[in-house]
């Protein structure tokens, strides 16, 4: 069994490889080689990479020279080097001639024989400020933002109204009859289907007129209305 490599009877990869566990820090994995999809705990402060026994990634192929390149943590980062190899180093295809700090994402080829990826967890998931929604609306002011632009002027009472009935069903339709309702619940006559459409035209427009790109207001034929927020 080469040594370093757990429940391998031969390998053309040895070192500090480990199965995935609960670490969460920064990983390589191998994409491309012998043994693709292995992973390293990128736990120490320096890791060698290359063909002798000595280094934490041992890499068995006579491309890749004995001590082949080095990755060291600087802080909460990680630098690439190459060592002189005769063969090279690369990232994202760039030859590696200096220190290169790995970001996420970025691949590391090594001799053209061994290609991996760098993972660092902290930039994948990372904590992220509240993003502001694309529509917001309070109902006691009766302001409304759209992408946190403030629509000024306001929204006329029964505009309001209206959003504020297809805001509570995001997603789902409201019926003519049920804006009627709402809106002009003392109607004894009825309240005519161009009179709803005027008053949805509307509000199209004032939405609009701080995100022509999106129709907040959608109409479902023979149906309603419903609000879409992306």
């Amino acid at each position: 069994m080469v040594p370093g490599v757990r429940g391998l009877a031969s390998s053309n990869i040895s070192g500090n490889y480990e199965p995935p566990s609960y670490w969460e820090g920064p990983i390589l994995i191998l994409t491309e080689g012998p043994e693709r999809g292995k992973r390293w705990e990128l736990k120490q402060e320096t890791i060698t990479i290359g063909r002798h026994a000595s280094c934490d990634i041992v890499l068995l192929d006579r491309r890749v020279s004995r001590f082949h390149a080095r990755i060291t943590r600087q802080g909460k980062n990680f630098v690439l080097e190459d060592l002189g190899s005769k063969n090279g180093t690369f990232v994202n295809g760039i030859s590696v001639s200096a220190p290169v700090p790995l970001k996420d994402g970025d691949e590391i080829a090594i001799a053209f024989a061994f290609k991996f990826l760098f993972v660092d967890t902290e930039a994948t998931a990372p904590v992220a400020p509240e993003s502001e929604p694309l529509l917001k609306l309070d109902k006691a002011s009766r302001k409304v933002w759209v992408k946190g632009k403030e629509l000024i002027p306001p929204l006329s009472p029964l505009q309001f109204r209206l959003l504020e009935l297809l805001y509570d069903a995001s997603g789902y339709i409201v019926t003519r009859e049920e804006i009627a309702q709402a809106l002009w619940p003392e109607a004894k006559g009825g309240v005519t289907d161009q009179a709803i459409d005027a008053l949805i035209h509307r509000l199209r427009e004032r939405l609009a007129s701080l995100e022509p790109n999106v129709n907040f207001v959608e109409t479902v034929r023979g149906h309603g209305f419903r609000l879409l927020i992306p």
